[in-house]
């Protein structure tokens, strides 16, 4: 495992730091089952009691979800003679879906929740505001953040990183299905090295690829630490939130 340059300096300042509201960023595969399409009960059941666990530990809990797991605009744009623009707003409904499957796990687990929409929903969301989003957190709700930026073009975690911002997340939690970010695909090279911390210019200069460099350089600009870390690991997430030493830190 590795750090860059600045890393000894930056583990003094970020370890044991707690997270009192965070933001979770969810891709929409999390949904369904390794190279599957669509949504997973079992997936679902798994999420909805790790965002649980960081409940009961008292946090603020934002989500945003990602559709992939029933269309990516730019893949299906390009396979169809489908437009880019109206490819992505279909992604964007698939966020929506994504959404509402979760706050319904949610709910029947007796938490209380909004679904909130950058798109036209409304019989089934809530606009985003963010004055009403963050009255939600304050009130002990789970706000589930769906319909990208409500503009084509941009990621969900590009949408993650300025939603964070507005609300006022201690911390932008990237949910993936490895234990952080490495030099390189760690699937494809087995001795790529796992760093520990690194700079917000560290990563953009490195081009590792594992989230969108919008999203990178959003948080960046407002200072919110980026934490990449393994979700399909049990108690990962609550870990994180508590200030456990867990996946890699972009800050």
């Amino acid at each position: 495992m590795s750090k860059s340059g600045s890393g000894v300096e930056m583990e003094e300042r970020f370890k044991r730091r707690n997270y009192s509201r965070v933001l979770i960023k969810l891709s929409g595969e999390a949904l369904c089952k390794t190279g599957g399409f669509g949504i997973d009960s079992e997936a679902v059941d798994y999420i909805c009691e790790e965002i649980a666990a960081c409940l009961r530990l008292g946090k603020e809990v934002a989500i945003v979800v990602g559709g992939g797991n029933l269309i990516r605009g730019n893949i299906f744009s390009a396979q169809t003679a489908i437009s880019r623009s109206t490819a992505d707003y279909m992604g964007m409904l698939a966020t929506v879906i994504n959404g509402l499957a979760l706050q319904d796990k949610l709910e029947a687990m007796g938490f209380e929740t909004r679904l909130m929409s950058a798109i036209h929903a409304h019989q089934v969301a809530e606009p985003f505001i963010r004055r009403r989003a963050t009255r939600h957190l304050e009130k002990g709700r789970i706000i589930i953040l769906v319909g990208g930026t409500g503009n084509p073009y941009f990621s969900t975690d590009t949408q993650a990183a300025l939603r964070a911002q507005e609300i006022g997340a201690g911390a932008f939690l990237k949910a993936t299905k490895v234990d952080g970010v490495y030099s390189e695909d760690p699937l494809k090279n087995p001795q790529a090295k796992r760093f520990e911390f690194l700079t917000y210019e560290d990563f953009l200069k490195l081009r590792l690829g594992v989230m969108d460099e919008t999203a990178v350089r959003l948080c960046a600009e407002t200072k919110t630490p980026i934490i990449v870390f393994d979700f399909a690991r049990r108690g990962n997430l609550a870990a994180v939130t508590s200030g456990q030493k867990v996946g890699t830190i972009i800050a």
